[in-house]
């Protein structure tokens, strides 16, 4: 997996000031890889996405799977957390911002 601005589109405006397009994260299917599990103290998004994915910037692949991260990384207590095991998002993410 790879940073989620890989693919973001850059933007120069009539002054030239560059600025990133929105990227728009398509929901990650639910498959039968994914991983649930179920947070007993206060998590971080950050620590999980290194926990799981080897890699501290992939939070929001779980923030996304989860509606979680607007805001902040922190997951609260006894929260139900999908780990997506799906590793073709960020071709979806190249697909959405082609077809812009």
């Amino acid at each position: 997996m790879s940073s989620r601005y890989q693919t973001t589109l850059q933007i120069k405006d009539e002054k030239g000031t560059r600025r990133a397009e929105t990227t728009i994260i398509p929901p990650t299917a639910v498959t039968g890889n994914d991983l649930y599990i179920r947070t007993v103290s206060m998590e971080r998004l950050d620590k999980l996405a290194l926990d799981f994915y080897d890699d501290a910037s992939m939070w929001w692949v779980i923030a996304a799977a989860n509606g979680l991260g607007k805001g902040t990384l922190v997951v609260p207590p006894n929260t139900r957390v999908r780990i997506p095991r799906d590793t073709g998002i960020q071709d979806r993410i190249s697909q959405i911002n082609k077809q812009r």
